[in-house]
């Protein structure tokens, strides 16, 4: 047994998924129901195989989930829905869950923030994540903008955690933070790669992924005549360039970007990139587009331990985002 910290990998044991329910007060008024329906169909596929933890603003948001008891109705307000960004960051020391608090300002003051932030501290002060111990850091960090392989590496990109409105700290010094912070052995800066309509400055959960310590999915752009073509490409060749801690490539797994989906003439960011591991299966986000079947497949043959449930998240990427932006995984021993 390590006594030293790790940042543990998405696809490790879980103990609960961190979910906000959309609210009148929020941006997600104008097709509310539609996008209530979908998080509850969110959250019952997660609850099959573990629990949820859902906030809520309003009682009559939620009447429809009160008798599934895999789901903890916590009474918490919230700016958004965004739990990736704002939730606690599990990682694992001595046995035990150790959790990180970072200041989330909305990815760099594009909207409020208030109310998000203070979403960790009200878990933990109100014993609904029962763990003794979390750490508050003075940095500003989305949960969206890291990946972790669980073995010592971390995945992010310049665009956001270099974005004038975060740090205003230099990559060295940023660097050297997430290093002390996760006791991290390499730092990777993808400088390439980004998603049209995605408010985040790119994170990297739109982008690439571990599915072990070794493997990284990353999104594709075969399309020439597609504006995102030479970025993605410049990001597939940087990715060419890493290497694990045993000096070795990783394994990469190109996954084909969906053709374009647009809301109210406004382009928006759909990558299946963006998925969420859970205990036992993998949550998939399709989009009614020719590639989902083939990736379905490529998701089935690569996480062949794992049920795979495709979800239609098109109504969730009206507010820039899709599963993996919208949950937090709270580890388990």
């Amino acid at each position: 047994m390590s006594k030293k910290l790790r940042f543990v990998g998405e696809w490790e044991k879980q103990d609960y998924i961190l979910l906000a329910m959309p609210h009148a007060d929020s941006d997600w008024n104008e097709y509310l129901e539609e996008a209530q329906e979908k998080i509850i169909e969110f959250a019952n596929h997660i609850s099959r195989f573990q629990k949820v933890i859902m906030l809520y603003k309003y009682k009559e948001d939620i009447k429809t989930i009160k008798s599934n008891k895999q789901i903890t109705l916590v009474n918490i307000p919230t700016n958004d829905t965004w739990c990736r960004d704002f939730g606690p960051i599990s990682c694992i020391k001595n046995n035990k869950i150790i959790m990180f608090d970072f200041i989330f300002n909305a990815w760099g003051m594009k909207f409020g923030a208030n109310l998000d932030n203070q979403v960790s501290k009200e878990l933990i002060t109100r014993n609904i994540i029962k763990i003794k111990k979390m750490k508050s850091k003075n940095f500003i960090l989305e949960g969206g903008s890291i990946d972790s392989n669980g073995n010592g590496v971390i995945l992010t990109t310049s665009n956001c955690l270099l974005e004038k409105n975060r740090n205003q700290l230099s990559k060295n010094k940023i660097s050297k933070k997430l290093k002390k912070y996760f006791n991290l052995k390499e730092v990777l800066w993808l400088d390439y790669g980004y998603l049209s309509g995605d408010d985040t400055d790119s994170h990297i959960d739109n982008l690439a992924r571990f599915i072990d310590k070794d493997t990284i999915v990353y999104l594709k752009c075969y399309d020439k005549n597609d504006e995102h073509y030479n970025e993605l490409n410049k990001m597939e060749s940087q990715l060419k360039t890493f290497k694990n801690t045993n000096n070795k490539p990783f394994n990469l797994i190109p996954i084909p970007m969906p053709k374009a989906i647009f809301y109210n003439d406004k382009r928006l960011p759909a990558s299946y990139i963006n998925f969420l591991f859970i205990n036992k299966a993998l949550l998939l986000p399709i989009f009614n587009d020719e590639n989902d079947e083939n990736v379905i497949k490529t998701f089935k043959k690569i996480c062949k331990n794992r049920e795979i449930i495709p979800i239609d998240s098109r109504v969730l990427l009206r507010q820039g985002g899709s599963l993996h932006c919208l949950s937090m995984n709270i580890a388990s021993i």
